[in-house]
């Protein structure tokens, strides 16, 4: 059975429920992840971008 490759890893963000992290994954490309308690979204470098650009504009009071 092949092994599965050592993927590094790095946490970006941490809280007591909540968690962001970074993958380099074999072909080179960064992933960023949030878990949220039973769910973790997967985004690559572009989505990553347009997700915080998205939670800025919340955050910044860019909502109803």
């Amino acid at each position: 059975m092949p092994t599965q490759p050592d993927i590094p890893t790095n946490i970006m963000a941490e809280t007591q429920n909540y968690l962001v992290w970074t993958a380099d994954e074999p072909d080179g490309e960064t992933t960023y992840n949030v878990e949220l308690g039973n769910v973790t979204l997967h985004f690559f470098k572009e989505e990553w971008d347009e997700f915080l650009k998205l939670m800025k504009t919340f955050a910044g009071g860019g909502h109803d």
